[in-house]
């Protein structure tokens, strides 16, 4: 029996820093921040860097060294990439119960400026896990948790979502860009079936439409769900458990290096909390030292927490949580 089953993307990430420049253009949805680069140039990478990403296997290795049994669903390509990620599985400890074949998912990370990226992303065998290739009698688990998939790899995680529901496993879900902009009709079967949704501010505007954060969970919660968190890049992160609204607030003054996973390194920390048994405000806190953990590095995986760190750390933590009763 595990403790959780990720489902989700592996990638190989290159990181690439140049010296790029920010324009902003106006149009009729407002201003719009770009990375630009001349036209017609060679442009000098002055950094280079290739590490093991994807939000199946970021979640993965973030709840293993957590401490929890962990396993990995997803569909790794027949190629060197392929291996790579089978050796980060390996020497992370998480067992692998999904598919192989196909060419790798492969991230570009282009470095710009206000410690933010912009991700180039080729799905490769991603968007292409079926149902048939995996065996669901191997999903023994108390959790899953799902990341976003696009195509015949969507389809298979609403079936893996039904299969949790007849199973009695709780289910997470974290929304991407992709998924959200879709709209609330297109996700309707997955968001009806789980137990915790965690996404961005910009997702969830994307899904229910523009709204305080109030606005915004009282349109997505459904009575299906324990949790719904909803996290603001600098402003914090909130939580909503059908009864109470919290808010973690980052620290401030931290050198970002590069904000790539911590999306990931949020969501699973706070999920691991849960299982573990914490309370919500400690789930937030475990949540935020670990994205914080990630962005003042480069790479999604390399300083993600182990549970002696982490429970260290969470014992003399003094992010402020809020706490406020609210129905919605």
């Amino acid at each position: 029996m595990y403790d959780i089953i990720t489902f989700g993307s592996n990638t190989l990430d290159v990181f690439v820093k140049t010296d790029s420049e920010l324009i902003e253009i106006k149009n009729k949805f407002g201003e719009e921040e770009l990375i630009a680069y001349p036209l017609g140039s060679k442009i000098i990478i002055n950094e280079l860097e290739f590490m093991i990403g994807g939000g199946g296997t970021n979640t993965a290795v973030a709840f293993r060294r957590l401490g929890l049994k962990t396993a990995y669903v997803g569909k790794i390509g027949k190629d060197e990439n392929g291996l790579k990620i089978f050796k980060v599985l390996k020497e992370e400890k998480i067992d692998f119960l999904g598919a192989v074949g196909g060419v790798s998912g492969y991230s570009v990370i282009l470095d710009s400026i206000d410690e933010d990226r912009t991700i180039l992303t080729y799905r490769g065998c991603n968007a292409d896990l079926r149902i048939n290739e995996i065996d669901l009698n191997k999903l023994k688990t108390k959790w899953i948790y799902c990341s976003s998939m696009l195509n015949k790899s969507f389809e298979t995680l609403k079936k893996i979502i039904k299969y949790a529901n007849k199973n009695s496993i709780k289910i997470a879900f974290n929304v991407n860009t992709f998924l959200a902009n879709k709209g609330f009709s297109y996700l309707k079967a997955i968001l009806e079936n789980i137990n915790a949704l965690i996404l961005n501010k910009d997702e969830a505007e994307l899904i229910v439409g523009k709204g305080t954060i109030p606005d915004l969970m009282e349109r997505l919660k459904l009575d299906n769900m324990d949790y719904v968190v909803i996290t603001d890049g600098k402003k914090g992160a909130h939580c909503y458990d059908g009864s109470n609204l919290y808010f973690v607030k980052p620290n401030k003054g931290l050198k970002v290096k590069e904000t790539t996973g911590a999306g990931d390194s949020f969501a699973s920390s706070f999920i691991a909390g849960l299982i573990m048994g914490k309370s919500v405000e400690d789930c937030l806190r475990m949540a935020i030292i670990n994205s914080e953990s990630i962005i003042q590095n480069y790479g999604a995986k390399n300083i993600l927490l182990k549970k002696s760190a982490m429970m260290k750390l969470l014992k003399k933590d003094d992010h402020k949580i809020t706490k406020k009763k609210i129905n919605l």
